[in-house]
């Protein structure tokens, strides 16, 4: 969580250091306050959610508002000019999941972007927008007070949302969006239980933006010759992260191992840029994971009913490390990028390493050379693998 407190600070910096670029007569940003409420439904992915708690009822709909605060680059800075309609900023909201006993009132504290997907009319447009922070307050699950809850296994949940909306400018400073999205709340296994609260629904919001020297109208982006700007980058991120493991003894029920286990990773990922807004390549990913294969060296002679008497022979070096190749996709706006994977191991032993996985990452540039790397790691499409918190260098960047 400190990785994520982080960026919200960077984000400053980063602001301050990209403004560099503009006229220091005129005004660096156009500022935006923005209101939001999302009526959701929850996916029944656990007992839990239908109706195994304490209630006895159904779990399949939740509420958020949100504030949020948000910026972009004046048209007389080059930021501004190569896009226009991207905005970023931090978010806060309330959510509710109509049980606070059990799951409690979470709070989400966010960074978030939203762009033009596409043009309908000179007043409507087809937007995106992407939410990334971290959710306090849930209320976990605990043996005594709390032992229906086999969801949420901390009190604070990394938070991802992507939502597709419909831009409508009722006046020259002040837009109407409704849409459609997707949540997911996760804590990476660092504690357990870890599986998830996923949810998808509406959303409906005003925004008002001031402190521009022009009013805030619709404009085209100006035609670049994106063949003059393709070339290649090298990406080279190191990250590290902690996770807890579960086990499955045969015949036994499923325990947590004590402690927690560490992740180290390297990424070299060559990048193209087919365009400003979008770039693309393989990635070599290697990663050492601590907790890989244990289940297979379980060293006690019968399983324990506690698990903090389970004991484990150490696994080779070879069975915790592994080696991929992804493809990667990422798109580029002012200050982060998205960048999205799929890969398959090529050097690997052991059910937990041999597979195919799937990473999320939010990038949040420091510098023109130097970025944040956030990330997160499925394993085949659906089981939280873990989190890739640390930092990128970008060679050959321009």
């Amino acid at each position: 969580m400190k990785m994520r407190m982080c960026i919200l600070l960077l984000l400053f910096v980063s602001v301050n250091s990209f403004a560099d670029t503009s006229d220091s007569t005129s005004s660096k940003f156009t500022h935006m306050i923005g209101v939001d409420f999302r009526p959701g439904y929850v996916f029944p992915t656990h007992e839990f959610f239908k109706g195994s708690n304490r209630a006895e009822q159904r779990i399949n709909s939740t509420l958020s508002g949100h504030l949020k605060y948000g910026f972009k680059f004046s048209d007389n800075t080059s930021l501004g000019k190569e896009n226009p309609h991207a905005i970023q900023g931090i978010g806060i909201a309330y959510n509710t999941f109509f049980n606070s006993s059990e799951l409690g009132n979470p709070i989400n504290v966010y960074l978030f972007q939203t762009s033009r997907i596409a043009s309908i009319s000179p007043n409507l447009s087809f937007d995106y927008e992407w939410n990334f922070g971290a959710a306090f307050g849930w209320k976990k699950y605990d043996e005594e007070k709390n032992p229906l809850n086999r969801v949420v296994g901390s009190n604070t949940n990394a938070y991802i949302n992507l939502g597709f909306l419909l831009n409508w400018q009722i006046t020259s400073n002040t837009s109407l969006r409704g849409g459609v999205g997707m949540t997911h709340y996760s804590n990476g296994n660092t504690s357990y239980p870890n599986a998830g609260v996923n949810t998808m629904g509406a959303s409906i919001g005003v925004a008002h933006f001031f402190g521009n020297d022009r009013e805030n109208t619709f404009t085209y982006p100006p035609f670049r010759n994106h063949a003059l700007n393709s070339y290649i980058t090298y990406d080279l991120i190191v990250y590290g992260a902690t996770r807890k493991k579960g086990v499955f003894p045969e015949n036994q029920n499923p325990m947590l191992v004590p402690g927690s286990f560490a992740i180290a990773g390297l990424n070299l990922n060559p990048l193209y840029h087919f365009s400003n807004y979008f770039r693309a390549g393989v990635s070599l990913d290697l990663q050492y994971d601590e907790s890989a294969n244990i289940g297979s060296h379980i060293a006690n002679t019968y399983i324990p009913s506690d698990p903090q008497e389970l004991r484990f022979y150490r696994p080779s070096f070879r069975e915790q490390f592994s080696a991929g190749l992804s493809l990667r996709g990422e798109i580029v706006m002012p200050i982060f990028s998205i960048n999205l994977g799929i890969g398959k191991n090529f050097l690997c032993k052991g059910d937990d390493t041999n597979s195919f996985y799937q990473i999320v990452v939010l990038k949040t540039n420091i510098s023109n050379k130097m970025f944040l790397h956030t990330g997160y790691q499925l394993y085949r499409f659906k089981e939280p693998n873990n989190l890739m918190m640390g930092l990128g260098y970008r060679f050959n960047a321009k």
